[in-house]
């Protein structure tokens, strides 16, 4: 009799390592894994494991390894020491253990929990402990952010990496010290800005003369001799350095935070909220010079024409080189165009081709994209009704949300289809699932149906007809721009969605 064939799952988290837990050490979940299944007569065939990483990081190398060897089939039985070495978020707990690990034939075995899939009445018993191990890291979660928001009203730096212009003191890494030779730099930035050149000029002048941005520079320090970036001075560095109130002695932090310690993302933390200590540090520049540059930043930003950025700024990019396109303009009046050009192009000509395209043209090409994807979803009656509300941004629990949702649920329906057909699931399964995913599907629908008048305000695919900016920045992730064909004068435009 062939004996089951199992895989053993290991983890190791920072804060586990920090509290001493021998108990918890790779080695010793693994000998513990090894004895348990050796009494029970199965074969370990395969050992995964993730070190310093956290319970509810879905990126665990170790972890995705093991999850694409379950879906293949290579073991019957998944072993951890307990359900939390698997994973703290209880959204991975129903995904997997209580969702995909049945489908696949998964088995799943939590030693010191005992907690076992294969024993009926177990599933409750799994579904507290995920739930108590995700208010487990909520709570640290919590606690972290309480203690750097006390470092930071105390004055203490807590960034990974000094400003350009500082380092850190080696005494006491929440200090900052002036770094001589950036230093002069950072006050070149600011005499130039004074004197009236642009931030793009400034940029222009600096690569010219072979001044390392602050990424190479911080790379030059750390490792010399081994940097191999070809990244240049910009007009957005440029402009960062200008913006920042470090470089007049003053420390503001707390300008952006996760929304979710489940998210790696970070948001824009309203300016009124941000955390702002005086006099933290030695400045580079006097407050006179800061403020002047500050005033001088504000009035060029008011007269420059309409006075907000264009509806795809911030989402556009090269299609060769990956760099963003940056807006220009030519003529004047009733003839004045925009156009985008590939940023690399400008910095240095022979790094990438212009990439130019109008950009009246191409936010015409993008509202049209958007119209026909809405065309998926909704009838025209119901797309002609958008255009009765207001515009406005797009909520984060409305239509974008729904469709992605809508097409998970089309994709699932697709799934389930090709296993009934290849016998990982019998006929019974089959009509239970397929039952459920058809009416989650047509209530999706209706729900679109529903919420898209107070969501939206599109009628026809013309810039003219909607507010562009609100959809592609809640639906599109970025907009990617080729080099136009001299010969046919077809440019090619590609959408990546956010859904």
């Amino acid at each position: 009799m062939l004996q089951p064939r199992a895989a053993l799952y290991c983890r190791l988290s920072k804060e586990d390592a920090e509290k001493q837990q021998e108990s918890e050490s790779i080695q010793n979940q693994k000998a513990l894994l090894l004895d348990y299944a050796a009494q029970q007569g199965w074969q370990v065939c395969a050992v995964f494991s993730d070190e310093d990483y956290s319970g509810a990081d879905r990126r665990r190398p170790g972890f995705n390894a093991m999850l694409h060897a379950a879906e293949a089939g290579r073991f019957e039985i998944l072993l951890c020491k307990t359900q939390s070495r698997f994973a703290r978020d209880l959204e991975l707990v129903e995904r997997y253990i209580h969702g995909l690990f049945p489908l696949w034939g998964i088995r799943f075995v939590a030693v010191v929990d005992n907690e076992d899939t294969a024993r009926k009445g177990n599933k409750k018993a799994r579904q507290i402990s995920g739930l108590v191990n995700e208010w487990y890291l909520e709570d640290l979660s919590e606690n972290v952010r309480a203690v750097l928001d006390l470092k930071r009203r105390s004055g203490q730096y807590i960034g990974s990496f000094a400003p350009y212009g500082y380092r850190k003191d080696p005494s006491d890494h929440n200090r900052l010290l002036v770094d001589p030779v950036a230093a002069r730099t950072v006050q070149e930035i600011f005499r130039l800005f004074l004197s009236g050149d642009g931030k793009q000029r400034i940029a222009q002048k600096l690569n010219a003369a072979g001044v390392l941005c602050p990424s190479r520079y911080r790379l030059a320090q750390e490792h010399p001799g081994q940097d191999s970036s070809e990244t240049m001075w910009s007009a957005t560095a440029v402009g960062r350095i200008l913006k920042s109130a470090v470089y007049a002695g003053d420390l503001v932090q707390g300008t952006r935070r996760k929304p979710s310690y489940k998210s790696d993302r970070l948001v824009p933390v309203p300016a009124g909220q941000w955390i702002v200590c005086p006099g933290t540090h030695q400045p580079i520049v006097s407050k006179e010079t800061f403020q002047a540059v500050q005033d001088l930043l504000e009035a060029r930003t008011r007269s420059t024409g309409r006075g907000e950025p264009h509806p795809l700024a911030g989402r556009v990019r090269c299609l060769d080189c990956g760099g963003p396109l940056v807006k220009s303009s030519a003529g004047s009046g009733s003839s004045r165009r925009d156009y985008l050009h590939c940023k690399r192009h400008i910095q240095e000509k022979t790094a990438c081709s212009r990439h130019s395209v109008r950009l009246d043209l191409l936010e015409q090409e993008i509202a049209g994209r958007i119209h026909a994807r809405l065309t998926q979803y909704l009838s025209a009656a119901e797309i002609a009704d958008l255009c009765q509300s207001a515009p406005g941004p797009l909520p984060a629990s409305g239509l974008p949300r729904l469709y992605a949702a809508l097409t998970r649920c089309e994709r699932a329906l697709h799934t389930l289809y090709f296993d009934r057909a290849d016998g990982i699931i019998d006929r019974e399964q089959f009509g239970l699932l397929n039952r459920s995913c058809l009416a989650e599907r047509e209530q999706l629908i209706r729900k679109i149906a529903a919420l898209a008048p107070s969501e939206c305000c599109l009628s026809r695919p013309t810039p003219d007809a909607f507010p562009l900016r609100p959809f592609v920045w809640t639906l599109i992730e970025w907009v990617g721009v080729g080099e136009r064909d001299p010969v046919t004068g077809e440019q090619r435009v590609e959408i990546h969605w956010n859904f």
